[in-house]
Parts: C-alpha cells; sequence; structure tokens
C-alpha cells in the first residue's frame, strides 16, 4: 500500500515549481492518536507531504525516467501547528536538479499562515556512483501512482505511459 499524503494539485509548472493542496480531516486515523484531545498533524507526515509534492514535481521534470527518492531533509522548520480542518498548500520550486540528484525548496501554508519551510534534495538512484543496482520497474512511479498523476495533473507535460 502507498500513502499519498496530497489531496491534489492545483497549478502545475514542469520543472519549475507545483502547488498541491491537503485536507487535514479527522477521518485520519492517525490524527486520534496525536494528540488525544487535541489532534495536530505531525510535521513528519507534512514533510512526506512536501516530499510527494516535489519528488513529482522533479519526477516531471525528467518525464518519469528516472527513479527519484528523498535522499535528505536538508530543512524544515516549522512555525504553526495544523489541526484537522486545516487546508494545506504545499509549493514546491525546484532549486537544482542534475543527471544525479535534485534539489527543491517549498512552504507549506494555510490561509496566510505560514507553517513550514522544507527544502529537500532527491537522487535519481539509477544515476548513483555506487555501483548498485535497482529493478527496472520504477518502483517510485508505479503504474499505480502514474494513474493517481494523470487525474493530479492533468494539464502537465506527457506523462509517460510505458511504466
Amino acid at each position: 500500500m502507498r500513502w499519498i499524503w496530497i489531496d491534489k494539485f492545483v497549478e502545475f509548472e514542469p520543472g519549475v515549481r507545483a502547488v498541491a493542496v491537503k485536507n487535514v480531516t479527522m477521518a485520519e486515523e492517525h490524527l486520534h492518536d496525536h494528540f488525544p484531545g487535541y489532534p495536530t498533524m505531525p510535521a513528519a507526515l507534512m514533510i512526506e507531504a512536501m516530499a510527494q509534492t516535489a519528488g513529482i514535481l522533479v519526477g516531471q521534470a525528467r518525464n518519469f525516467q528516472e527513479k527519484v527518492i528523498l535522499a535528505k531533509v536538508n530543512q524544515a522548520l516549522f512555525h504553526e501547528i495544523v489541526r484537522p480542518g486545516d487546508q494545506l498548500f504545499l509549493e514546491a520550486r525546484m532549486e537544482n536538479i542534475t543527471a544525479e540528484a535534485a534539489t527543491t525548496r517549498g512552504t507549506i501554508r494555510c490561509e496566510d499562515r505560514l507553517i513550514a519551510e522544507i527544502t529537500l534534495m532527491f537522487s535519481h538512484i539509477d544515476q548513483n556512483l555506487s555501483g548498485m543496482q535497482f529493478p527496472e520497474e520504477n518502483f517510485v512511479f508505479n503504474a499505480q501512482f502514474m494513474d493517481l498523476l494523470k487525474c493530479y495533473i492533468p494539464s502537465a507535460a506527457p506523462l509517460k505511459q510505458d511504466l
């Protein structure tokens, strides 16, 4: 099972920036335990939502030919808590992309509040220099995930169809 932590894309400029929405609701089981009586969205899950938003931006920049994985959280500054009923806007901007890796910088906002600032590094693992071998199939952007992306990014540059 793959957990998707964003609900939809509202803006997508291929290779430049992506803006996704995450609606935080009490229907999400993890909120019942974090924290009982005063539920808040865990920071780690907001980082993962940003990683998914930015990872799709990075993957699309190379037409989903690479296996893109989160390699490093360079910075994650949180300014506010997030509660059920909040609607988050995750904006990821491409900072740098090479054959081996990419870096992104992003913000998470709720209405006029800055929730977080997150800088991430991604690895194109097929281009690694360690000599490690990975499966031929793209286990990051698999068929199930690509079907979801077609709904999320209807006007983005063509998606690779033969994954």
